[in-house]
């Protein structure tokens, strides 16, 4: 079945205080893609994030980020005072995420919060259901406070190796903080699973992103050592990455341990399987980020300063996937297959029957004929405009080589700069992919400015918001004009008798 979705991180909803949240703005867009006939709303990470801000390194895989909680509906809650909420600097630009400001602010008025709301009867269930990844993600998060946010590989050896006697005696001394930690993660499932709820009743599907790897510093790593590449002391031995190439002499070092494959194969998988089945809980679709490290990944010593010296290994293959599936049943998984694929890679993307990713902003190299090209797609892919990697669209027409520009004006039939983003946007609802994602940004027709992350760099990422206003009923109405022209638009819902 054809149909079409938009790319926007929760981050970059408006909101009055500093970041996009779960509340009023967030239902607003799903209002807004319901009116404009899409049928999938796709994010990023909802982690909670580390440094560098990225929702790729994020300090657990199964907790939300406690930025994206609604202060209104705290206040709604009678947790906060709209007065408390206001006493606060969120930043001087509304189309920027000042992430110093949410860190000096946020905190103090969830403490404030918890003190008012921390008897809440329903918490005790979430603790008790949630208990295998909650209880070791707060008490991480609690010690790492503690620790003056240090990263848990440089903690006291105690507790940093789980000794029993070190565990005890720190859940005894910080179980306060340990309870703020719950709190903050229960009235994110709550805020969370009403909005699934929400866009569900509207005809709106919920996509998210699962990066491969774990952030070193992470939860994760921390409470279960045993499934990553890590020594006797709990170092890492290998971290992830990708070799030098055309673009990049010293390749790319992104620092993140590795799993160790063959152990969890004896064991079916099971802590993926736990990942993958918290995932359905929280999504209707997820995006498999490098799907080709399953196939085979590049290891680079720990300590190293570039990936030059790093190695390709075998990774787990077809037998992953097959295993999963016989656990959990089929999943609607999109497989990000971009980059050069190895004849492996291919064969176990076919084998595993998952739609691949076609990014239009590759396809107009001029120097040879692309896969992403439209003309060369099956049905079973998803294809984008452009990603949270890549420049906007429209910025794209301004910065891309001068002769990929032409080709891309020739082969979809546009004069000037300024008609390439809905050039590209019609390109790919035109096409045979089954499903088709425009980043927000793409319909807005915004420039660079807009660009949500430029890959292996530090600073100035992630911090993209878009205007109050922006998504309006007019742009509604011109986003459903061309999804139905193209035969993408749901069906009219019967009302129920």
């Amino acid at each position: 079945m054809r149909a079409s979705g938009i790319l926007l991180p929760v981050s970059s909803l408006p909101s009055p205080y500093g970041i996009g949240t779960l509340g009023r703005s967030a239902y607003e867009f799903v209002d807004f893609l319901q009116e404009a006939g899409q049928a999938y709303w796709q994010v990023l990470p909802i982690g909670p994030t580390s440094y560098g801000d990225s929702p790729y390194q994020s300090f657990s895989t199964f907790a939300g980020n406690p930025y994206f909680l609604d202060l209104d509906i705290f206040c709604d809650q009678g947790l906060l005072t709209k007065e408390e909420c206001l006493e606060y600097n969120w930043g001087d630009d509304p189309e920027q995420v000042d992430y110093k400001a949410l860190w000096d602010a946020r905190f103090v008025l969830f403490r404030k919060a918890f003190a008012r709301g921390k008897e809440e009867p329903a918490m005790k269930k979430f603790r008790e259901e949630n208990r295998w990844w909650l209880e070791d993600y707060a008490l991480y998060m609690a010690v790492k406070a503690q620790m003056e946010d240090r990263s848990w590989i440089t903690w006291d050896e105690d507790i940093r190796l789980r000794r029993p006697e070190a565990l005890a005696r720190y859940r005894e001394e910080l179980w306060e903080d340990v309870d703020f930690y719950i709190f903050l993660q229960y009235h994110f499932y709550e805020q969370w699973g009403a909005l699934r709820k929400y866009a569900n009743q509207k005809g709106v599907k919920l996509i998210g992103d699962i990066p491969i790897y774990v952030a070193l510093d992470s939860a994760d790593v921390w409470a279960e050592p045993e499934q990553f590449q890590l020594d006797e002391d709990c170092r890492p031995i290998d971290v992830a990455g990708c070799p030098p190439d055309a673009f990049s002499a010293d390749g790319q070092l992104w620092g993140n341990p590795l799993y160790r494959w063959e152990d969890m194969k004896e064991n079916q998988y099971a802590w993926w399987v736990r990942r993958l089945r918290h995932n359905v809980q929280l999504f209707d679709m997820t995006r498999i980020d490098h799907f080709r490290g399953f196939a085979g990944y590049y290891a680079i010593p720990y300590g190293d300063k570039t990936a030059k010296n790093g190695e390709w290994r075998k990774g787990p293959g077809i037998d992953f996937f097959r295993s999963v599936k016989k656990q959990l049943g089929k999943m609607d998984l999109i497989a990000e297959d971009l980059g050069f694929l190895t004849p492996d890679v291919k064969k176990m993307l076919k084998a595993s029957g998952y739609p691949g990713m076609k990014v239009l902003q590759f396809a107009f190299d001029s120097r040879e004929e692309s896969d992403y090209l439209p003309h060369n797609y099956d049905k079973n892919c998803v294809v984008y405009t452009g990603t949270h990697d890549n420049d906007t669209t429209a910025g794209w027409f301004e910065t891309a080589p001068k002769a990929d520009v032409r080709f891309a004006k020739k082969y979809l039939g546009v004069r000037y700069n300024r008609d390439g983003a809905w050039a590209f946007i019609r390109a790919a609802m035109a096409s045979v992919a089954n499903l088709a994602v425009t980043p927000m940004q793409d319909f807005l027709n915004l420039g660079s400015e807009a660009r949500m992350n430029t890959p292996s760099t530090l600073g100035g990422n992630w911090m993209w918001r878009m205007q109050e206003g922006a998504a309006s009923p007019e742009l509604a109405a011109k986003i459903r004009d061309v999804t139905k022209l193209y035969g993408r638009a749901p069906a009219p819902r019967k009302a129920k008798p």
